[in-house]
């Protein structure tokens, strides 16, 4: 991963059908370090999985830790995120099934997931002395431009 900063305006351009997944956990019951440490440690080897192979479809990720903890991922469509998701012989649906089975409904560990799919024409991204980031590293970036239309706002970069 590169962390050099990139000072020039830029955009992404991600191709139509790109997933945006929030996917977490959070942290309800402290004491019972059982049940929550087994599903945060349980993205780690999901992860592995998924940079192994890149027919899964997956781009790109980061995390942010604290009583919530939240990935942030891409994937190439929702096909693939969904046929990750329910492959029999991956780490995901083994890691689900021990959820469902261990901790259930006792309410020390709670998860979430929202996924959305981009459409292009309807998005508005930005960066700027930050490395990249985002959608903008999982897919690709382009320069900014001032648009025509309208003094001082910026365009998408699409003519």
């Amino acid at each position: 991963m590169d962390l050099k900063v990139v000072t020039e305006p830029r955009i992404a351009s991600a191709p139509e059908g790109t997933v945006v997944l929030l996917i977490g956990t959070r942290i309800n019951k402290f004491w019972m370090v059982h049940r929550w440490v087994p599903v945060i440690a349980s993205m780690i080897p999901m992860l592995i999985e998924l940079k192994k192979n890149k027919d899964h479809g997956f781009l790109y990720s980061r995390a942010w830790f604290n009583r919530t903890v939240i990935m942030l991922q891409y994937w190439r469509s929702m096909d693939d995120l969904m046929r990750y998701s329910h492959n029999t012989t991956g780490k995901h649906r083994s890691m689900w099934a021990w959820f469902n089975r261990a901790v259930r409904n006792d309410g020390a560990v709670g998860i979430f997931h929202e996924a959305y799919i981009v459409d292009p024409a309807r998005m508005h991204t930005v960066y700027r002395n930050i490395p990249e980031f985002g959608i903008a590293a999982a897919t690709e970036s382009v320069p900014q431009r001032k648009s025509p239309s309208v003094p001082g706002a910026t365009g998408s970069g699409k003519a």
